[in-house]
């Protein structure tokens, strides 16, 4: 996580958004945000061991707007030939979220926080 967090922010000259917060950073690149999470911990909420089975220490996410809306972009993955990782749930950090690896094996988180803001574009507002 450290060299991660001084490769980006040090290397790269990314700023850290204000949204971070405890273990978890976050940088705004473009209409992309990048999230660094210690892995031990990722592995605990993606509920897979990471280098295992195929899954990596990453996944990419999808901000969703309501937990309704996290287990419509769920069960359509499901139907579309994904494998669910995490069923859509209540989380620690107060937010829902579920877990996928599409076919080629790349995990999904699809998420929401009730602290997410779109704006008019309906992309991520991050701080």
């Amino acid at each position: 996580m450290e060299q991660s967090l001084t490769f980006y922010a040090d290397g790269l000259g990314w700023k850290k958004s204000s949204a971070s917060e405890g273990n978890i950073v976050f940088f705004k690149v473009g209409g992309l945000v990048l999230a660094l999470y210690p892995k031990n911990l990722f592995e605990e909420d993606a509920t897979v061991p990471m280098n295992s089975g195929g899954y990596s220490p990453f996944s990419m996410g999808y901000c969703a707007k309501s937990e309704k809306e996290v287990d419509e972009i769920i069960a359509k993955a499901m139907e579309s030939g994904a494998t669910q990782i995490k069923p859509p749930q209540k989380v620690f950090w107060g937010g829902y979220s579920g877990y996928f690896a599409d076919p080629d094996g790349f995990l999904w988180e699809v998420a929401y926080a009730p602290t997410f803001e779109f704006d008019e574009q309906q992309n991520l507002k991050m701080p």
